[in-house]
């Protein structure tokens, strides 16, 4: 079940707040929305999940892209766990999500409990950012769910062994069908703020990282991503040896969370919550 709150400046974000158990705050990738976590719902027995769409995304309302940043999305999850009444929670990142919770354990470390990353660290590949570049803001030029479902086996590098269903449930929860064709859900103008952050220099987010210090740590990790990269994963590792790791095969940026190394990862980090 769905419901919204207010920010602190007027965006009305929508979130879903379902079952009962340990807290875990599901923040999704950079274009996607709280329905990233759909597939791995389901295995997530006695827990309560938490899932926001971002401002300018899915239900959530749109704002000025100058505040389509990590530091205000940051600032809106607090804001959402206030008003769920929630005086701590883990995360569980994806991409973009994972690098709001290293924010997150920065600024604010007595409102975590842990924190999971789905195929993200503190160093980000070119390549992938690139690809991330191409795409943003960007119609498909498909016309139907089922064009854009045969097309996203190719366009997804890295993928296999995915079955159609999921392709076609992706597409289906990640563009709008209109009578003109396909549409994004998510404000197209968030391109301009990923571009502005772009031209900016790289910030070095290895003390974000080294911010979850005591924090039950796991790490998903699609074997063929081009965001995060090996020397990337065995830094994370040689800094913090408990990390839980899992190396997902035929995955590459995001893995889907529901694939069974993905899922003995996240029930073992569970276990390992206050």
């Amino acid at each position: 079940m769905n419901s919204t709150f207010t920010t602190s400046d007027g965006i009305t974000l929508n979130y879903s707040d379902e079952g009962q158990g340990k807290p875990v705050l599901c923040l999704a990738g950079l274009t996607r929305t709280g329905q990233d976590f759909d597939y791995v719902a389901p295995h997530l027995k006695g827990i309560r999940l938490i899932c926001m769409d971002y401002r300018g995304r899915g239900a959530s309302g749109w704002a000025d892209p100058s505040t389509y940043t990590i530091p205000v999305e940051a600032r809106d999850a607090l804001e959402l766990l206030d008003h769920v009444g929630l005086a701590k929670t883990a995360i569980l990142g994806t991409s973009r999500g994972g690098l709001i919770a290293m924010l997150l354990a920065a600024i604010a470390p007595d409102r975590l409990t842990g924190i999971a990353l789905n195929d993200i660290g503190p160093e980000l590949a070119p390549e992938g950012l690139a690809v991330i570049t191409d795409y943003i803001g960007r119609r498909p030029s498909q016309h139907s769910y089922a064009e854009a479902t045969e097309a996203r086996p190719a366009q997804m590098t890295g993928f296999a062994n995915v079955p159609v269903s999921r392709w076609e449930d992706e597409v289906r929860l990640h563009f709008r069908q209109e009578a003109d064709g396909l549409h994004l859900t998510y404000d197209p103008k968030l391109r301009d703020a990923v571009l502005d952050a772009g031209a900016q220099p790289a910030p070095d987010l290895w003390p974000l990282f080294d911010a979850m210090a005591g924090l039950p740590l796991a790490l998903i990790h699609g074997e063929n991503s081009d965001l995060l990269v090996d020397s990337t994963v065995q830094e994370m590792q040689r800094r913090r040896p408990d990390l839980i790791y899992a190396r997902v095969p035929d995955r590459a940026h995001i893995p889907f969370l529901d694939e069974p190394e993905s899922l003995a990862a996240l029930h073992k980090w569970l276990d390992a919550l206050a």
